[in-house]
């Protein structure tokens, strides 16, 4: 006896549409080219397979019953799976990828990121995507370890040099100025002056958690001896910090709103407030440009516009 797997192929899922269609075997093999016993032992086979029926043969039409048409159904989906695998595979043969994976660190805006993804689906490329929230150098590792093709906001500094391999490739995004800030019913709040460290020992930190999994891990304007509560990303830093759970350095940009509607407070700092440079950065091809959709990501950061709304534009502005 046949296996399902062996009598489930489109040819028989189209003899399948056919007599449920015309509701006769005769019919239905006059559609199909075919002789009516022909068809008759092809239906017969799929139901010994299955072990069920899929058409009432009782009466003057062939009625399908409940197993068939569920399998029907299904058959409509997989034929129009098919259809799709035979188109992506074609495009794919024209430089698209398969999948394009974006490691995005917790700094970057996510609405733009959303509307660029968009703008990339409206092109109906046969490239899948795939979205990854990272951190500090968790967000670089992500790249150079083969598990994205794309870090976007990633801080190439001394500390991330033992990630950076042969072949990768980077452009700056811009600069990234941040500011101290505590939430209006934190004990820092009324402090007068710019805050030194000894002061900001006495006060609990929000951290964001660097997402490195394999090499180094980075922490940053924490002060030694300091109490800290680590969160996994910056949005969730930003949170923990509205609540009042403790001080720390926001990206301006992602701060101010909150910071002009009163919900933060602004304040300075004896240690020089940080200024990043973030950048995007990419595993070159040993041979050949980039892969269509790499390319297409790529040029969208030649725009200034772009470049700033990923580090400007977050939710609240």
């Amino acid at each position: 006896m046949p296996s399902p797997r062996e009598v489930l192929t489109p040819d028989a899922f189209a003899m399948l549409q056919a007599v449920a269609r015309t509701g006769s075997f005769a019919s239905a093999a006059r559609s199909l080219d075919l002789v009516p016993s022909a068809l008759s032992y092809r239906i017969r086979q799929i139901e010994d397979a299955l072990d069920v029926l899929l058409f009432d043969r009782s009466g003057r039409q062939a009625r399908i019953t409940e197993a068939g048409s569920e399998l029907l159904r299904e058959s409509i989906r997989l034929l129009a799976e098919i259809d799709a695998v035979a188109n992506r595979v074609t495009r794919i043969a024209t430089g698209w990828e398969p999948m394009l994976t974006l490691a995005i660190d917790s700094v970057i805006a996510r609405d733009p990121m959303l509307e660029l993804a968009a703008k990339f689906y409206a092109l109906e490329p046969p490239t899948r995507l795939k979205l990854r929230d990272e951190t500090l150098l968790g967000t670089i590792e992500a790249l150079a370890s083969g598990e994205a093709d794309l870090a976007i906001g990633a801080v190439l500094d001394a500390a991330s040099l033992s990630f950076i391999a042969t072949g990768i490739r980077s452009r700056p995004l811009g600069t990234l100025p941040f500011v101290y800030a505590v939430a209006p019913h934190h004990p820092l709040a009324t402090s007068t002056g710019p805050l030194g460290e000894s002061e900001m020992r006495r006060h609990r930190a929000v951290a964001a958690a660097d997402s490195s999994r394999a090499g180094p891990s980075m922490t940053v304007n924490l002060v030694g001896g300091q109490d800290v509560l680590t969160v996994p990303t910056m949005q969730a830093k930003l949170a923990a910090q509205l609540h009042g759970l403790g001080g720390g350095f926001l990206p301006e940009p992602m701060a101010r709103p909150y910071i002009e509607a009163g919900h933060l407070v602004e304040l300075a700092t004896e240690r020089p407030p940080p200024l990043v440079t973030m950048h995007c950065a990419w595993r070159a091809r040993s041979a050949g440009k980039p892969g269509r959709a790499l390319e297409w990501w790529l040029a969208q950061f030649e725009h200034e516009g772009t470049r700033r709304a990923l580090l400007e534009l977050h939710r609240g502005r």
